[in-house]
């Protein structure tokens, strides 16, 4: 009889993709989440069916009973809300096994005999993720995978038997990416994030050095070898920030033709596959959900959420428009407290914003909640800005811009509830 996995906040980006590889590896699969979601839907439809809305002890006890529980795997945010949630009690009180995503996760690989290759930087992982994926579908070689959104060319999560790699975007968040040993990592640049578990600059670049450290091989800009202090050997590749061949990549975005440029080096290594030919493969790269994803005409979705990323949006939008419309939802108000000063200049040359209240996850209960109005307050150019909600007079004014031809960016990083879900009820065909 195969071993009965409940996964906690199934609806992640990052358990929902893990929960579909244990089915396909083999395990039996049930979870749980605190709301309904387009992720959990896509999981429905993929054919796990045992989720619960709701996380409390008797409905957890229900399903024991039904269903015996051998492994209880959670998020990170589940033990960082509440170290007293009622599943982790009803786990302990029932000698269930628990743990966090990686020690799943490092099991199936070792089981399966896989090579891991990990991405892993404060932004781009996704994108980076998923540009590999396409890379070496396109190659036709069997791979296993995660994906922290939807993509177009296959499941967010995907175990393949007889497969050599295993492709991961590797969080730092809670130091997540500490527990692997990856056959190959990719660094896709290293900024500064997650405050509250890295409380220094100094911490954030010591966890990537480590992170590094572990790993066989590396990919990784010349700019964060300076930037970070890396030791490098020959286990190095590094790439250069101005390369000349970055102009033959024809993806918008420079973000996305670094990201690519990068893949592209690594799938080199492992396969040997001439420049040229992962060059034109990648050219051809459909993109993915949530990451400059067109919902209509003139209105885009993207995921961004820190400072760099909101640049590398800016950037992207700016090469298709000068006309640009921001509507923002900021992630997380624990976050805020860290970057609110990032705001000075971040905005120059949106042509109007609209400021939604912070998506709220994982908060910090001592802090108070920064409202549209206090972080506009850091902006120089406050006068294009105005505070907003997700409401029937928004919908009216995002409709007026796309009627007059202005491109609208709606910059959402929080999954059920959010910005993002908002705008696809309001707008997408």
């Amino acid at each position: 009889m195969s071993m009965h996995i409940y996964f906690s906040g199934i609806g992640g980006t990052a358990i929902g993709p893990l929960a579909m590889i244990a089915r396909q590896a083999g395990y039996k699969v049930s979870g749980s989440d605190k709301q309904d979601s387009q992720y959990v839907k896509y999981l429905h439809s993929h054919g796990i069916d045992d989720i619960q809305i709701g996380q409390s002890y008797d409905q957890i006890a229900d399903l024991h009973k039904r269903s015996p529980i051998d492994w209880y795997v959670y998020s990170s945010a589940v033990i960082i809300e509440n170290p007293e949630a009622p599943e982790l009690k009803f786990c302990d009180d029932h000698k269930i096994k628990t743990s966090k995503r990686d020690e799943l996760l490092n099991k199936i690989i070792t089981d399966k005999k896989l090579k891991l290759v990990a991405i892993a930087g404060t932004h781009g992982k996704t994108t980076t993720t998923a540009m590999t994926v396409w890379l070496m579908k396109r190659l036709n070689i069997p791979i296993s995978y995660a994906v922290g959104a939807k993509i177009s060319y296959g499941e967010m999560g995907q175990y393949t038997p007889g497969s050599e790699y295993f492709i991961y975007e590797a969080d730092e968040f809670d130091r997540n990416f500490l527990a692997f040993q990856p056959y190959t990592s990719l660094i896709t640049g290293i900024a500064y994030d997650h405050q509250e578990i890295f409380p220094t600059l100094g911490d954030y670049q010591a966890a990537f050095r480590q992170f590094l450290n572990a790993s066989e091989h590396k990919v990784v800009w010349k700019s964060d070898v300076k930037s970070v202090n890396l030791a490098t050997d020959d286990k190095y590749q590094i790439l250069e920030d101005n390369e000349p061949l970055l102009s033959r990549i024809k993806l918008v975005g420079a973000v996305n033709r670094r990201n690519a440029w990068q893949v592209i080096n690594a799938v080199h290594k492992l396969l040997k596959v001439p420049l040229d030919d992962l060059i034109n493969h990648i050219n051809h790269f459909p993109g993915l959900s949530r990451r400059f994803e067109r919902i209509a005409d003139n209105l885009y979705s993207d995921y961004a959420h820190t400072p760099e990323k909101i640049k590398g949006c800016l950037q992207m939008a700016f090469e298709v428009s000068q006309n640009v419309i921001v509507v923002y939802e900021p992630l997380t108000d624990r976050r805020q407290h860290y970057i609110k000063d990032t705001y000075k200049d971040l905005f120059i040359g949106v042509k109007k914003l609209y400021w939604v209240p912070s998506y709220l996850a994982r908060e910090d209960p001592s802090q108070s909640v920064l409202s549209p109005t206090d972080l506009i307050s850091h902006m120089d150019n406050k006068d294009i800005a105005e505070p907003a909600a997700l409401n029937d007079s928004l919908a009216l004014k995002v409709q007026g811009h796309i009627t007059s031809g202005d491109l609208v960016v709606c910059i959402t990083g929080g999954g059920g509830g959010s910005l993002d879900e908002w705008i696809r009820q309001q707008f997408e065909k």
